[in-house]
């Protein structure tokens, strides 16, 4: 990746900030609970410091997404406890880092992913069922959309909204994020994950890399396949989730090359790395040698 594609936090607020050039915007932030939020949250804040206006739709029950000065909460009632659902989130990701076999860990990350999903798609459906809520959000004419597509209900409120969307995320199960933007996502080249491998592989690492991407071909069907049945359901029409991430507008992709390895990007994908570290000064330091 050349250095002049990767934008610092100050560069993507900046991108951000152009939602109006004349004029503040409104913007509609439709975020995805847990570090997904605490990720986008600082962004969130200084948007509304920079004079737009945020309002920010979630479920009345969640882990971290909380009411502030900054933006405009508006919750939606979902049919599931707090309790419940840090119970089933905390089993999911402390199995996924329990050490098994390749097979182990598929299945138990199918297991947790079928949970984890059922509880998304429940509180998806519940906003999209929410009357009030959607004549709120259908008049209050937004500018833009503001979104994790990780979970992509926001995505389908922009088609049904006809915004336009801005994906914030560090990736998408599936390698959805490659497809939808069709980006190269050769297995010879981009490291699959859980493989350890580099950008640079021997002919026996790339078909192990190869082979760690068949299942994929059965997690995604099964991941996905509620989101596009709730699309379609709700827009009258048949659409995929793959259907809708193509239209997102710009993708603000949380990737760090000190961290991760380089993959090929299109123009409208911008790497924000950095977003997610504590800015804090350096302290001063003496120039006195001993």
């Amino acid at each position: 990746m050349a250095p002049g594609l990767s934008a610092s936090p100050p560069v993507v607020l900046l991108l951000l900030s152009l939602l109006g050039l004349a004029a503040a915007g409104k913007l509609l932030v439709v975020p995805v609970d847990g570090s997904h939020w605490l990720s986008m949250r600082e962004v969130v804040d200084i948007l509304r410091q920079r004079g737009h206006e945020v309002v920010v739709v979630a479920p009345e029950v969640s882990m971290h997404i909380k009411p502030s000065k900054n933006f405009v909460m508006k919750r939606y009632s979902v049919p599931y406890t707090k309790e419940e659902m840090e119970k089933d989130f905390k089993a999911f990701f402390l199995g996924s880092f329990e050490v098994g076999t390749s097979f182990g860990r598929f299945f138990h990350m199918r297991e947790g992913m079928k949970t984890i999903t059922a509880f998304w798609v429940s509180s998806c459906r519940h906003l999209l069922q929410n009357k009030e809520l959607m004549s709120y959000l259908e008049e209050s004419k937004f500018d833009a959309i503001l979104t994790d597509p990780f979970v992509p209900c926001g995505a389908i409120l922009a088609e049904h909204l006809s915004l336009p969307s801005m994906y914030f995320l560090r990736g998408i199960p599936c390698g959805l994020d490659f497809e939808a933007t069709q980006c190269p996502n050769p297995p010879s080249y981009v490291p699959r994950v859980f493989t350890d491998l580099t950008d640079r592989m021997t002919f026996l690492q790339r078909v192990k890399n190869l082979l760690f991407e068949i299942p994929n071909v059965f997690l995604c069907d099964f991941a996905f396949e509620p989101y596009s049945r709730l699309a379609s359901e709700f827009l009258q029409r048949e659409v995929t989730v793959l259907d809708l991430l193509r239209k997102g507008s710009i993708w603000l992709l949380r990737l760090d090359f000190v961290l991760d390895y380089p993959r090929p990007l299109m123009p409208n994908i911008i790497p924000i790395g950095g977003v997610n570290c504590a800015h804090k000064e350096l302290p001063q330091v003496g120039h006195t040698l001993f």
